[in-house]
């Protein structure tokens, strides 16, 4: 088996998601080491448009799908397409992004193709020919590294904000249409209507800023404190499960071992004790800011910078000096 690599393009609003373009230099590590052609895979509505974005990349081939069943994500459709992909180019490795969507797609389809899975990876590289994978264990406190055993197509799902993305090599690339070949009644759960988070702001997983509040926020109200921030930074807002199980914010903000996994390059931690189970999910930020009126609370022994006082000063304070240099 060639070490061609297949990278699945997600999609969010006709628009590629910026773990894409991680997964493409990814992706060159695997080629450039070992040999093989990158292609890449985009279901959903506008993909054709979204193909176009990276069609100067040094990609062998774009397959895009875009016909009503697939429109918008269900596991049962693209796992059809990603299935039918896999098995007619053969690639040794498929690429996704270790989101939501990524974690329910690739093992399926890994278990449809009889492959191997590697999920929630930060680094791949190639050591006398082999892929190696390196990913976290226990709330991120080892890590560990994975190697495949024989030649069965293997997944591999990629955190994003860990590998720098991709830059244009002007080269062109060929882009495909493909008929899904989905019938209607083999999806069981039919999306209606995505409703975004409000506000415009970037994906949690992928904001390279995030403001995130504690259980010392008090009220869901006093998130505004922390959006009018997060919007001049152009970040994410972020919750601790404390503050989400005070119902303060939903649960969909979340950062944490039972939230989202974050790896931003400024985290913001504004009246978080920091536990365990939140630090599980943020820990591996390249800058962490802690602001917290306990000077023991157990976040700053993993900030970079720790604030000791009221955050109801202290970030309205913040946000009139950077005001002042924007």
């Amino acid at each position: 088996m060639a070490n061609d690599v297949l990278v699945f393009g997600e999609m969010r609003g006709g628009e590629l998601k910026k773990v894409t373009k991680e997964l493409i230099n990814t992706a060159r590590t695997i080629t450039e080491a070992g040999g093989g052609a990158i292609d890449a895979l985009l279901i959903g509505e506008g993909a054709a448009g979204a193909a176009e974005t990276i069609k100067d990349y040094g990609l062998r081939r774009i397959t895009v799908t875009e016909d009503e069943p697939v429109k918008n994500y269900s596991t049962e459709g693209y796992a059809k397409v990603l299935t039918d992909i896999v098995q007619d180019h053969k690639p040794s490795y498929i690429l996704v992004g270790a989101t939501a969507m990524g974690r329910d797609l690739a093992p399926r389809t890994a278990a449809r193709v009889n492959g191997v899975m590697f999920s929630d990876c930060i680094d791949v590289r190639m050591e006398d020919g082999i892929c190696v994978v390196r990913r976290p264990v226990y709330s991120g406190k080892l890590y560990i590294e994975l190697a495949r055993e024989g030649e069965r197509p293997t997944f591999i799902s990629i955190r994003p904000n860990n590998i720098p993305p991709a830059e244009a090599t002007g080269d062109g690339t060929e882009i495909v249409a493909h008929s899904s070949g989905v019938e209607a009644d083999m999806i069981r759960a039919l999306v209606k209507e995505i409703i975004p988070l409000s506000g415009g702001r970037p994906d949690l997983t992928e904001a390279d800023v995030i403001v995130s509040g504690g259980r010392a926020m008090k009220d869901s109200s006093n998130f505004k404190i922390l959006e009018e921030l997060a919007d001049l930074l152009g970040a994410a807002v972020g919750a601790s499960r404390a503050a989400v199980d005070a119902g303060y914010a939903e649960h969909a903000i979340q950062v944490g071992q039972t939230g989202k996994i974050v790896n931003p390059k400024l985290y913001i931690a504004c009246g978080i004790s920091g536990a365990i189970q939140h630090l599980a999910g943020m820990r591996t930020s390249k800058v962490i800011v802690a602001i917290n009126k306990d000077p023991n609370a157990p976040v700053f022994e993993k900030a970079h910078y720790g604030i000791v006082g009221d955050l109801f000063e202290i970030v309205p304070l913040l946000t009139e000096e950077i005001k002042k240099i924007m």
